[in-house]
């Protein structure tokens, strides 16, 4: 952890930071007296940034004699020098628009909404998980049934999210009969959350069992059916190749290493475990992540709920040379929209 440092040491960190982050070339000495308005002469100024150097805050390319930031330097940079910028009235009304009014009732697409907005107004990578089933509390299940011995599930759970299933099941099964267990069945576990509930029906079908139960045997087997989680997507995420167009991220091998697990789904579904848990926006800058495919890039996250649980996570990814001031305010608002359009939905 860097000590703090006297306001002329943060005065100039955080201009060389914002020029380079607005510019992508080393910052030299005079460049800053130039830009500093602090009255320093040059040879002060190179003074501090040597102070600065062996800080480990900021490192001097071999090909010049300017300075950038390292990944410690962005990090006393975002968790002291940082001022977010407001989001511009452009950025609100999209972000508006796009989770205002309850106008997208599915997770999932709410979810696919973000990643996209997330996307469009970073140009990085968005990327979001979608609301977790078994955070969510079953409001009502209906069965209708289909040709070939299927049947379709729905199940209503939140406040008005709208899961539908199609089971495929070892006979066929009439609308009354399929009536009849959803009654049961919404008569005994509505309510309850989905990831509790499942093992309840699991129970419930064994005890039904050993009483000759079918009725009841049958309705929790085929709810716990259609309650199971294996094939809900984990994350959804937009704007990959974005991230080609950034000077800074120009290894080719280190890249496709991040658009394989963006594809896979690994290493980022670690990480955004760990941000569930997290008090508002989180930055993982380089190797802060923990993740070999990430050493190169930021992650900024925030949470979001539903009735007032975290169902997921959002975020951005892009290189550390991002406009910090913009993009941590920005995912910060996403993911609270995200929330008031999951309960509008």
């Amino acid at each position: 952890m860097t000590e703090p440092l006297n306001e002329r040491a943060a005065d100039l960190l955080n201009l060389l930071i914002q020029r380079y982050i607005q510019d992508g070339q080393p910052v030299g000495s005079r460049t800053l007296s130039r830009a500093a308005g602090l009255g320093l002469s040059a040879a002060t100024i190179r003074n501090v940034m040597a102070d600065l150097d062996a800080l480990g805050l900021v490192a001097s390319p071999h090909t010049s004699a300017g300075r950038i930031p390292t990944q410690r330097g962005y990090r006393y940079f975002v968790d002291t020098l940082l001022s977010p910028e407001p989001l511009d009235v452009l950025t609100r009304n999209r972000l508006e628009e796009t989770f205002g009014g309850g106008s997208l009732k599915q997770g999932p697409d709410l979810a696919r909404a973000a990643s996209d907005l997330l996307s469009q107004l970073t140009q990085m990578a968005g990327v979001v998980t979608v609301p977790r089933r078994n955070l969510a509390t079953l409001r009502r299940i209906e069965f209708l049934p289909l040709s070939d011995q299927r049947v379709l599930a729905i199940l209503v759970v939140n406040q008005h999210e709208v899961q539908n299933r199609v089971l495929q099941m070892d006979r066929s099964y009439g609308a009354d009969e399929l009536t009849l267990y959803a009654n049961i069945l919404n008569e005994h576990y509505a309510g309850r959350e989905l990831g509790v509930l499942r093992q309840a029906l699991l129970d419930e079908a064994i005890d039904a069992q050993d009483r000759v139960n079918v009725m009841l045997r049958d309705a929790a087997s085929m709810a716990r059916r259609a309650m199971s989680p294996h094939d809900a997507p984990d994350f959804v995420h937009a704007g990959g190749s974005n991230l080609l167009g950034f000077q800074d991220l120009t290894d080719v091998q280190r890249l496709r290493g991040l658009f394989d697990a963006l594809d896979q789904k690994r290493d980022l579904l670690g990480l955004f475990d760990q941000c569930l848990a997290a008090d508002g926006v989180q930055v993982f800058i380089g190797q802060e992540s923990g993740y070999r495919v990430l050493d190169e890039v930021t992650v900024v996250t925030a949470p979001y709920f539903v009735d007032g649980a975290v169902a997921g996570v959002l975020g951005v990814i892009g290189p550390t040379r991002m406009a910090y001031q913009r993009i941590i305010p920005l995912v910060g608002e996403a993911a609270r929209m995200l929330s008031r359009g999951l309960a509008d939905g």
